[in-house]
């Protein structure tokens, strides 16, 4: 089988969990040894592993020039003389007209997420249409808003099956506050797409009731972790033997509720003075965070280290005595499981959909502060509770793998290409419970 997979985040470029989630995707799918699958994104850097094809949408011309493949194939990393004039034959229109082309024809792009963001999406669409005529695949699978236009106008070149994949809605980021035209694009590769895949139930049931989608084509497909390599289990940690830390790491946003983790330390610092808070993170709330923590009195208590990245992070949740997920909205959140991994035990908001498959953490609504210092108090003075909690937590999070998550979308896959989604109530019924 082969996918045909539009992404923007892959690592080693990692901007948020959208990376993590689709290398776990792919991952899993390719330990079934039989899915091959291409991965197209605005600017990859190079170092990406190599147990999937990455396409750079950059260097996928849209206008060939009057040149030849052996002028320019340093310039067309990963394609053959073969693939050229497949593409070369495949493109029907005119696309002269475009601003920005290179003199080989092709569209660059910023990478990640410029000012223009909106103008790279749409030029993105218009490569995944190229892209669709010369590329042989099977069905297509599209992550995020960003990528649904060029999931819909790969749909609409070869009339193979969509499949969505929802991350997170605006809902989520804006708390309510949507942006019309993001609202806009999400709803139209929703219309459009003949499976929508959604990281928690709790997403699912916003695209049934915001979106207005058919339930029978919305089913609820959870992340999940990838084992920890050698690197970081060697970690060491350098804790103080008579002071703990608890630790957010994330975006430091209005979505993520970072507000309630400085109240919550405020009241737990009223109780002790053996606590310290750190802050993991950038944002556009980290300034304000930077200023409560002045304003209450507590800023010798709380760090900000800023973003952290590849093994900082796990050196992050080694060196933490409790993880805490405050999200107002969190469609998935897979930095709790990654916590778990290290021993580290989570507070998670009731409001993040991967509670819906962990039972060791403790759960708390994002605004009940009191609740949520409660239990940060608790696992910091209770030895017994936070090891309790830290090794069972070990060994349920080991259970959730992207290879089970592989195989789930598989039979996604399966059944769109078999039978089509609508034509076996009984299989449906039974798959998205």
């Amino acid at each position: 089988m082969k996918v045909l997979m539009f992404g923007w985040e892959f690592p080693p470029k990692i901007y948020g969990g959208l990376a993590v989630a689709s290398y776990g995707i792919t991952k899993g799918l390719s330990l079934q040894g039989d899915i091959e699958t291409t991965f197209c994104m605005p600017k990859p850097t190079g170092d990406e592993e190599k147990f999937l094809k990455i396409v750079n949408m950059s260097q996928v011309p849209i206008v060939w020039r009057d040149v030849q493949y052996d002028n320019i194939k340093d310039r067309i990393v990963g394609h053959t003389a073969e693939d050229y004039y497949r593409f070369r034959d495949h493109i029907y229109a005119d696309f002269s007209y475009m601003q920005g082309l290179d003199d080989l024809g092709c569209m660059g792009f910023a990478g990640g997420y410029p000012g223009n963001l909106h103008d790279e999406i749409n030029n993105f669409s218009i490569i995944a249409g190229v892209l669709a005529r010369s590329e042989q695949f099977d069905i297509i699978h599209a992550h995020d808003w960003l990528t649904y236009p060029a999931g819909v106008h790969a749909k609409i070149v070869s009339g193979k099956p969509l499949c969505i994949h929802v991350h997170a809605t605006d809902f989520d980021r804006s708390r309510g506050n949507v942006n019309p035209t993001v609202y806009s694009i999400e709803k139209n590769g929703m219309d459009n797409a003949d499976c929508i895949m959604c990281v928690s139930e709790l997403t699912r049931q916003t695209v049934i009731n915001q979106y207005h989608q058919d339930p029978r084509k919305c089913v609820a497909m959870h992340n999940a972790v990838y084992p920890l390599s050698q690197e970081y289990l060697d970690i060491v940690p350098h804790k103080k033997p008579n002071e703990k830390v608890v630790t957010y790491l994330g975006r430091i946003t209005m979505q993520k509720g970072p507000e309630y983790f400085i109240e919550a330390a405020k009241l737990v610092l009223q109780r002790t003075d053996k606590i310290r808070f750190c802050f993991a993170g950038s944002g556009d709330m980290m300034n304000a965070m930077i200023e409560l923590a002045a304003a209450y009195g507590i800023a010798d208590k709380c760090h900000f280290p800023g973003f952290q990245r590849g093994k900082q992070v796990y050196e992050c949740y080694k060196n933490s005595d409790v993880f805490v997920m405050p999200s107002v909205s969190e469609p998935f959140g897979i930095a709790p499981l990654e916590a778990m991994q290290c021993g580290c035990p989570s507070i998670i908001s009731k409001q993040s959909g991967c509670g819906e498959i962990l039972t060791n953490v403790i759960k708390v609504d994002y605004w009940d502060i009191h609740a949520m210092a409660d239990a940060i108090y608790s696992l910091c003075m209770n030895e017994s509770l936070h090891d309790y909690i830290a090794e069972e937590g070990i060994k349920e999070v080991a259970g959730i793998t992207w290879e089970k998550v592989g195989l789930r979308i598989r039979q996604c896959y399966d059944q769109l290409l078999d039978k089509g989604w609508f034509n076996n109530e009984e299989y449906l019924e039974n798959f998205i419970k």
